[in-house]
């Protein structure tokens, strides 16, 4: 796999996440906990990217 592979697929994961996270703060009661992680894995995902950028 190549880096712009890489990059695409990592930026296909944030976007995907990004909707799981919309999804579940329309919920009536949505899962803090899950919310959390979700973001969580958001971020490194970001940082990820972020620190290829910069090489």
């Amino acid at each position: 796999m190549n880096e712009q592979d890489r990059v695409s697929m990592l930026k296909s994961k944030h976007f995907g996440l990004e909707q799981e996270i919309d999804i579940e703060n329309k919920r009536p009661l949505p899962d803090d906990t899950l919310v959390a992680d979700l973001k969580r894995q958001k971020l490194r995902i970001k940082d990820e990217l972020a620190s290829m950028h910069a090489l």
